[in-house]
């Protein structure tokens, strides 16, 4: 391209840019557009938007708002794509004081902000524990000139869950719905595994009949959240049939999935149904981690089967895997059930 004559627009450079920048190769993206200045090709405002980005997706915001006064020496006017491109740089930084000033600076000069200016700040402001102030925030841009979306309800509804405000939560999908945002299967799960946390089954299994009536699809999450459910309330063959239906729509189980079907088998001495799940899991290629282990060896030691269990202790540390408290106590007191102390 750069030996093209005659050259190529900025146009075409900048869509070649944002996709090699979506890719995740940012250095490259880097590298492109000095050699490109190198060959005197006047970059524009996504140019130099797309080399922003790059900046701060590698830990340079201070390089990001260089390009910025270079924007600004070319006599461009920065769009809003490239200041929210900034927001975020400073909020994967951790620095969301500056990323308020940046928001106060930008309505100083006229920007209005957007969706995504607010659902950066929502994100930066729960990352830190600030959810409270997230919140009000959330009530601010209700008198702006863009409206509420799911995705940043979501965000608060979520954090909320995990900082184990799950009432509050639940109040504020009642104020989300009231306005007539429909919640989509994110806002649901993040719900559910609230809800599950604090063992509010009722109220959960409440949530997943709501979403099969605001027909919401349930993901590969709500399905494990689902298993966790059933097996947690002793219902194992429930359990197992939400299990089989997760194979039949295509949905891989996750990790979660197989552990907690495992641990309820391996608590009921089915040692069998135990190493069947365990290489179902492996088959269908999810890599078992140290719970997952943990469970099969005692369904071994339970079933006084210790030769077994030893196997896949010494496996585990063959993979690398850094057994815990639970897998030593759990082999040493099989060891001792059988008198090999």
């Amino acid at each position: 391209m750069l030996h093209m004559h005659p050259l190529p627009s900025i146009v075409d450079f900048n869509h070649m840019f944002g996709s090699i920048a979506r890719m995740k190769h940012y250095s490259v993206v880097i590298t492109l557009i000095h050699r490109m200045e190198s060959f005197e090709i006047s970059p524009d405002v996504y140019t130099l938007t797309v080399l922003i980005n790059c900046y701060c997706h590698l830990n340079r915001v201070n390089f990001g708002f260089s390009i910025l006064a270079t924007i600004l020496k070319l006599g461009y006017r920065p769009t809003q794509t490239t200041l929210n491109t900034l927001l975020k740089g400073l909020c994967l930084q951790g620095n969301i004081s500056g990323a308020v000033s940046l928001v106060e600076e930008m309505e100083n000069n006229g920007y209005q902000p957007d969706a995504i200016t607010c659902g950066t700040l929502l994100n930066g402001l729960c990352k830190i524990g600030q959810t409270g102030v997230a919140i009000r925030l959330l009530r601010k841009p209700e008198k702006g000139n863009f409206e509420l979306n799911v995705v940043l309800y979501s965000t608060i509804i979520d954090n909320l869950c995990k900082d184990r405000y799950v009432t509050e939560a639940l109040n504020l999908l009642s104020k989300m719905t009231s306005k007539g945002i429909q919640p989509n299967v994110v806002t649901y799960n993040s719900l559910v595994q609230g809800l599950c946390n604090f063992g509010r089954w009722r109220e959960a299994t409440t949530l997943l009949n709501e979403m099969g009536q605001r027909k919401v699809m349930p993901d590969v999450q709500t399905f494990s959240i689902l298993v966790d459910i059933l097996c947690k309330e002793g219902m194992l063959m429930k359990a197992k049939e939400v299990f089989d239906v997760m194979i039949q729509r295509g949905i891989d189980p996750i990790i979660v999935t197989y552990n907690s079907l495992t641990d309820v088998y391996c608590l009921q001495n089915r040692l069998d149904e135990v190493v069947k799940t365990f290489n179902m899991m492996v088959e269908k290629g999810c890599s078992p981690n140290v719970f997952s282990y943990t469970i099969l060896i005692n369904g071994y030691c339970k079933s006084k089967k210790i030769d077994e269990a030893k196997h896949l202790f010494h496996e585990m540390s063959n993979k690398g895997m850094i057994p815990n408290v639970v897998t030593y106590n759990t082999l040493i007191g099989g060891l001792c059930r059988v008198e090999r102390v």
